[in-house]
């Protein structure tokens, strides 16, 4: 089966490591996987910030770089419910104002067709058991997007259950939101700094090795508190590692995580 890698700019620019891993995971299951280079942002971040009709082209743009793939596969929540959630607000918005029915018919051929990665590997290819190791102790974060807008649900337990070594620590707190939501760590950073603090408190409390979540996007804002709270400290220091990494890590061919 082909299918497209839907990157998203977070990852492909900042954090490539989880589309990289996404790759490994989806060629060792059989499949096999295009990189469109039209893709760009989704417009997530002009759409949240109020410049709705600026993301219109944005929508038109993903749906022609990813035509003629049934599905395009991602490993971030956040963008995925941005497709499936705003896009047809977007094109019916457009429609209402007149300005045509192209963002319309953009967002209906593109959104059924974007799923997140545990989506696609539960849903689509009916596996949870990926043939992957990790020796680690692991809590998971879900991130608001997958858990709210997507209900993601218990898809990415049951692949991290299934992971050969790895043992699952139940995360206190696990639907509180972290306190990235993109802009909204810029605009209350205050806020947002209190509600990451208690997020990695939990974590830590779990004893894991390892804080997993599926969108890089809340992980940065984790990985950025937790590496200034990591300084001086004596006890072993925990690491967030996106749920991609964790997969792609087989014993035969391990993915690093350091």
């Amino acid at each position: 089966m082909r299918v497209a890698l839907f990157a998203t700019c977070v990852n492909d620019a900042v954090l490539p490591r989880a589309a990289i891993a996404t790759v490994r995971l989806l060629e060792r299951l059989g499949m096999e996987v295009d990189f469109p280079e039209q893709q760009s942002c989704c417009g997530q971040p002009q759409y949240n910030t109020g410049y709705r009709r600026q993301t219109e082209p944005l929508v038109r743009r993903m749906a022609r770089a990813f035509d003629g793939y049934a599905y395009v596969v991602t490993p971030s929540g956040s963008c995925v419910a941005m497709v499936r959630d705003n896009y047809p607000r977007i094109g019916a918005k457009a429609r209402t104002e007149g300005r045509g029915e192209e963002p319309a018919v953009a967002a209906a051929s593109l959104t059924p067709r974007v799923l997140e990665l545990t989506e696609f590997l539960v849903d689509v290819l009916g596996v949870t058991d990926v043939g992957a190791y990790f020796p680690h102790t692991v809590t998971y974060h879900p991130s608001c997007h997958g858990l709210r807008v997507l209900g993601l649900g218990t898809r990415p337990l049951a692949l991290l259950r299934a992971v050969e070594g790895l043992e699952l620590v139940e995360l206190p707190g696990a639907e509180e939101c972290c306190g990235f939501g993109g802009t909204f760590a810029v605009k209350n950073p205050d806020v947002s700094t209190a509600m990451g603090a208690d997020k990695i408190a939990h974590a830590r409390s779990t004893g894991a090795e390892v804080l997993c979540g599926a969108d890089n996007s809340c992980l940065v804002h984790l990985d950025g508190m937790l590496r200034r709270q990591n300084r001086g400290r004596g006890d072993a220091p925990l690491r967030t590692v996106h749920l991609a990494e964790i997969l792609a890590s087989t014993e035969a061919d391990p993915w690093s995580v350091a």
